[in-house]
């Protein structure tokens, strides 16, 4: 079979992706680009780019997928080889459906070795839409609407992840989507005892009878076709759809390679899930671009307590050399005790997704003994638009340099937290704005592509921070962030950094609480580190102290039992936004409530869930008595906040 994937590769490049040490320095930089992108980076799309290395690395182990969170228990490992035959294999299923180029394959999986062969067996075949499970089904039914996908590669087992149900439950209200294939997480065929419904067919019956040695579609890629559509926008809003070419893709991978001195000897944890550009680009793609091992640690990735838990053995046991993991999933892995792992072959940290805070930073190395590696990116970048390499050795924020080809310019702000036309100098803080060879080819709306760059071309990234003499990028938080105190905007990060010094806190995050008068008041929220105990007044006093500009000293701190994070674990500060204004809403019903002299049972009831819009039940016996001026009150927050029967 070895011979036969060789001679399916004839057409493609020989070359496999190389590189020969970290970038240390912005001169390194430009001595790579001294190469022209073309001749540095041959390949038109990612199903060129796996084929290479296969061709390069076949018997290599490419991914191994854990069925528990405890080293040394039941796993499958693929090898390039095996790996590159099934892409071959669902990419042909798929044709056979009747995908061409152009249609979309929508994926609806746990994390898992099926989700490879959906993500780039469907880029091969056509273009590739992950979706996230937890999304309501309405937002799911809308980004599938939108997208036009006519086939769903789906979890097939009926369990409690509900995924089987919600995709039958989607095909039957959209006509378009003409076929479901049905994944048995294991790996086989489906066993079941009543025939399919019609429409939907075994994933794994129908990939298995395809050839394994080509693409039968014979398809000649350009760099500039459509390969994936990512959704944004989080759990909650609106979600918007990028696109993805596939040479923006294979960028993102070459580029990471260049600046991080990837190897095909490294072993690394992918614990992002799958339907992010993280877990996807940054933590896939780039890895299998260069030849390296990836584990992928049980279906619920990082989200399984029992992968945390076990983390540092599973580093002994698969002998990583490299681990990656937002800030919140290192705030926990810093808890967890090495308990004699032996960890040795870690080479390097990274993180992404969120600012660093230097406590963490410091927290971590304590305990690992490595420094954590920063790198920026976006869905809208194809996942990654600067990188700080290991061995850089910079502070908690730097997120090191623009990849090769690629150009940060920072932008002044003006009072909305819009970028003005203004390009500040070194050191200034301003919008980080972005150009390069992997941005993404615009919103499949074009109202949002247009609102999402500057006339002149350049993606605003809706990240804050400064250029240093060295030409590294530092992050300080995100535009709409800003606390806008009476006109004065306000950087949360410098309440952060001062509570999140405290030997307590855990995590931590400032966000503004409405004000009628100025607008916004800076407050914050913390979570403990298990065993500790502080008092909110203690932390208000500790942060205060440590916030050297009055407008910024926060005016209340209040301890979570958990922090709202988002599924790749950044802390959610829409959900701490509705509680900050809740607290706010609450003060005033309980003002007006007790000059009214109206007992506790009688009182208006504030609910601030989630990210929605804050609300009071004026249907209780009490609201007469104080509906006019707390009505008042209410009305003058520049905030939404309903009246209304509950």
């Amino acid at each position: 079979m070895g011979l036969a994937i060789a001679d399916g590769l004839q057409h493609h490049s020989p070359m496999h992706l190389s590189v020969t040490s970290a970038v240390q320095s912005l001169a390194h930089i430009r001595q790579i680009e001294q190469t022209p992108l073309h001749q540095a980076m041959p390949w038109q799309s990612t199903y060129e780019l796996i084929a290479a290395s296969a061709q390069a690395h076949a018997e290599r182990p490419a991914l191994t997928f854990l069925e528990t969170g405890q080293p040394g228990g039941p796993s499958t490992t693929w090898t390039y080889r095996e790996l590159l035959q099934k892409i071959h294999q669902a990419a042909n299923a798929l044709r056979a459906l009747g995908l061409q180029a152009g249609d979309v394959v929508a994926v609806l999986l746990p994390g898992g070795l099926a989700y490879h062969l959906a993500l780039w067996g469907g880029e091969a075949a056509g273009i590739v839409q992950p979706l996230n499970p937890l999304l309501s089904e309405d937002k799911l039914l809308s980004l599938l609407r939108a997208s036009g996908a006519q086939v769903l590669i789906a979890h097939g087992a009926e369990d409690d992840t509900q995924m089987r149900a919600k995709a039958l439950r989607l095909q039957a209200q959209l006509p378009t989507l003409h076929t479901v294939l049905l994944v048995n997480p294991d790996g086989t065929a489906l066993t079941e005892a009543d025939p399919l419904p019609a429409g939907v067919q075994d994933f794994y019956s129908l990939v298995n009878a395809q050839p394994s040695d080509r693409l039968l579609s014979e398809r000649v890629f350009s760099a500039s076709d459509m390969a994936a559509y990512f959704h944004t926008g989080g759990t909650t809003g609106a979600p918007k759809l990028a696109r993805h070419s596939h040479g923006a893709q294979v960028f993102t991978a070459w580029a990471n390679a260049q600046m991080q001195d990837f190897k095909c000897s490294d072993v690394t944890l992918n614990g992002y899930p799958l339907f992010h550009v993280a877990g996807v680009l940054p933590g896939a793609l780039c890895s299998l671009a260069v030849g390296m091992h990836v584990i992928i640690p049980t279906a619920a990735m990082f989200r399984n307590r029992e992968v945390i838990q076990n983390y540092w053995r599973l580093v002994a046991h698969h002998r990583c050399t490299l681990m990656s993991g937002v800030p919140t999933v290192l705030a926990a892995l810093a808890g967890v005790p090495l308990a004699g792992a032996d960890i040795t072959t870690l080479r390097g940290v990274r993180t992404g997704a969120a600012p660093l805070p230097p406590e963490l930073a410091q927290r971590f190395e304590d305990t690992v003994g490595l420094h954590v590696n920063e790198s920026l990116g976006m869905t809208e970048t194809a996942g990654l638009s600067t990188v700080a390499p290991p061995g850089l050795g910079a502070p908690a924020g730097c997120v090191g340099w623009p990849l090769p080809y690629a150009r940060v310019r920072i932008a002044g702000l003006n009072s909305d937290g819009q970028p003005t036309a203004h390009e500040l100098p070194s050191g200034d803080k301003g919008m980080v704005l972005y150009k390069g060879p992997n941005l993404f080819s615009g919103y499949l709306d074009a109202a949002e592509t247009a609102r999402s760059f500057t006339p002149d071309g350049w993606l605003i990234t809706g990240d804050v921070g400064f250029v240093d003499e060295l030409g590294r990028v530092h992050l300080t938080g995100r535009a709409k962030d800003l606390i806008i105190r009476g006109g004065h905007n306000i950087d949360p990060k410098v309440i952060e950094d001062a509570l999140g010094s405290h030997p307590a806190v855990a995590l931590c995050a400032a966000v503004g609480a409405p004000d009628a008068y100025a607008g916004e008041l800076p407050v914050a929220f913390a979570t403990l580190k298990p065993g500790c105990e502080v008092s909110e007044a203690e932390l208000l006093a500790f942060t205060a102290e440590r916030v050297d500009e009055g407008p910024a000293k926060p005016k209340s701190i209040t301890i979570l039992g958990t922090m709202p994070v988002t599924n790749v674990g950044k802390i959610y500060k829409p959900e701490l936004r509705t509680l900050a204004t809740g607290a706010v809403v609450q003060a005033l019903v309980d003002q007006e409530c007790s000059a009214a002299g109206l007992p506790q049972d009688q009182r208006p009831r504030v609910v601030a869930e989630g990210d929605a819009p804050v609300w009071v039940d004026a249907s209780g016996p009490g609201w007469a008595r104080v509906q006019g001026q707390l009505g008042a009150l209410v009305a003058a927050l520049p905030v939404k906040v309903e009246l209304r029967a509950g």
